[in-house]
C-alpha cells in the first residue's frame, strides 16, 4: 500500500494545493463542491450533490454492510496579514485531500470492499450545523461505522504520532441582547445602564458551577454597548457567550443555568434579555469496536510506538452530532500529529504535509479492516 502511495504523491499534493488556495466559508462551497464533483467523475466514480446544499457524497462497493468516511469541507472567515478572508487554517483542506486519497489509493489498487463505502464530503462544520444537515437529509442512514479524521496541534500530539479516538468536548455559541432605554448622563435613574447589567450578567455566570471532575467553562467573549456620545448611558446592548463541557450532560446543565442567570438578571435590572443559540457542537460519543478497528490500522502502518491512546480535547467538533442523533451509528475520529502550530485557527497555521500520506493509509486500511472483520462476523453467524 505504501507502494501505491507514492505513486500517487503529486496528485496528492496538487490536491491539497488547490484546495487549500480556494478556501470557502460554511454553506456557500460552491466552488468546492463543484471541484469535487468534477474530480471524482474524472477519476470514474459518480457523485451525488444535494439539491438543497452544499457538499457531495460518492460511493464504492454495493452490500449489506456500509462503512462511511467524512471529511469537512469548509474554511474559516479570519483575519491574515491584516485583510478579512475565507482560510483553511483548521486543516479541513487536509482532511478533504485524505479522503480523497483513500478513493484514489482504491481506485488505484482496484480494490472492491466486501460491502458499500460511502463517503461524504459535508459542509459547514465550523458553523457546527453541517452534520444536522446531513443527519435530517438521510445522509447517514444506511452506515454501520463511520470515521474521521482531524489534524492534531502540536500541543496535543507530536508529529508521526496518531490517536483512535479524539474526545471533542461540547460547544455552543450564544448571542444575547439586552433591551433597555437610553438615559442622560446626568440622569441615570430615567434609563437602565446595559454595560452595568453586562457586568451583572458576567459576574452571575462566573457563579455557575457544575461538576468539578468534568472540564466546563462559560465566558462572555463580547460586548458592545453605546455610540459616540461619552454622556449617554446605553441602555441597550449585545453580546456573545462561549460554552464549552466535555459532556453533552453538563452542557445541558449550564445552558439551563446561563437561561436562569439571564432571566434573573433581567428581572433584577428590569430590562429584556434575549439569548439565542448561534451554533453548538455535540460532545463525543466513542464506539469501542470502531477505536478498535482504527488502533490496528494505526500499528499496521506507523508501529506500536507511535499510537497514543484517545486524547481529550476542550475543542469541538459537529462530527459527533452523527452518533448523538444516530444512536446506532459506530464511529470514531482519527487524530494525527503532524507537526501543527501554532495552532488551530490560527492564520499561520501550518503543518507537515507528509502527514497526508500517512492518514491515508490508516485510513483505508481502517476502512479494510472493517470490511474485513464484519465479513468474517457475518459468516460465523
Amino acid at each position: 500500500m505504501k507502494a501505491t502511495i507514492n505513486e500517487l504523491k503529486p496528485i496528492i499534493k496538487e490536491i491539497f494545493t488547490h484546495l487549500h488556495e480556494h478556501p470557502e466559508v460554511s454553506w456557500k462551497e460552491y466552488e468546492t463542491t463543484n471541484y469535487l464533483k468534477d474530480l471524482l467523475e474524472h477519476i470514474g466514480f459518480t457523485p451525488k450533490t444535494f439539491p438543497d446544499s452544499t457538499g457531495l457524497t460518492v460511493g464504492l462497493g454495493t452490500g449489506p454492510i456500509t462503512v462511511g468516511l467524512r471529511t469537512d469541507i469548509d474554511a474559516l472567515w479570519q483575519e491574515v496579514d491584516g485583510q478579512y478572508k475565507a482560510h483553511h487554517s483548521c486543516g479541513h483542506d487536509a482532511h478533504m485531500t485524505m479522503a480523497l486519497g483513500v478513493l484514489l489509493l482504491f481506485k488505484k489498487m482496484g480494490y472492491q470492499p466486501l460491502g458499500k463505502l460511502k463517503v461524504i464530503f459535508q459542509p459547514a462544520e465550523e458553523k457546527g450545523t453541517g452534520a444536522l444537515k446531513m443527519v435530517e437529509m438521510g445522509v447517514v442512514d444506511d452506515i454501520d461505522f463511520l470515521y474521521g479524521v482531524h489534524l492534531r496541534p502540536v500541543q496535543e500530539l507530536e508529529n508521526g504520532k496518531a490517536t483512535p479516538a479524539i474526545m471533542h468536548g461540547a460547544a455552543k455559541f450564544i448571542a444575547g441582547k439586552i433591551y433597555g432605554e437610553d438615559a442622560h448622563g446626568a440622569r441615570p435613574h430615567l434609563g437602565q445602564n446595559a454595560i452595568e447589567i453586562g457586568a451583572a450578567l458576567v459576574n452571575e455566570l462566573s457563579k455557575i458551577h457544575a461538576d468539578p471532575m468534568v472540564p466546563y467553562s462559560v465566558k462572555m467573549t463580547q460586548f458592545h454597548a453605546g455610540g459616540e456620545s461619552s454622556n449617554i448611558i446605553p441602555g441597550r446592548a449585545s453580546f456573545h457567550l462561549d460554552v464549552r463541557a466535555q459532556t453533552n450532560d453538563v452542557m445541558e446543565y449550564l445552558t439551563s443555568k446561563i437561561s436562569k442567570v439571564a432571566q434573573a438578571v433581567s428581572s433584577l435590572y428590569d430590562v429584556s434579555i434575549s439569548l439565542e443559540t448561534k451554533a453548538a457542537v455535540a460532545a463525543a460519543k466513542v464506539n469501542k469496536d470502531a477505536q478498535n478497528f482504527m488502533k490496528e490500522a494505526i500499528i499496521d502502518s506507523i508501529g506500536r510506538d507511535n499510537l497514543v491512546e484517545p486524547i481529550i480535547t476542550t475543542g469541538g467538533e459537529d462530527f459527533h452530532f452523527y452518533t448523538l442523533k444516530k444512536p446506532r451509528l459506530k464511529a470514531t475520529m482519527l487524530g494525527l500529529g503532524c507537526d501543527l502550530k501554532p495552532g488551530l485557527h490560527h492564520p499561520k497555521m501550518t503543518f507537515d504535509q507528509t502527514a497526508l500520506y500517512t492518514g491515508i493509509e490508516i485510513l483505508a486500511k481502517t476502512i479494510i479492516r472493517t470490511f474485513d472483520q464484519l465479513e468474517g462476523a457475518t459468516k460465523h453467524e
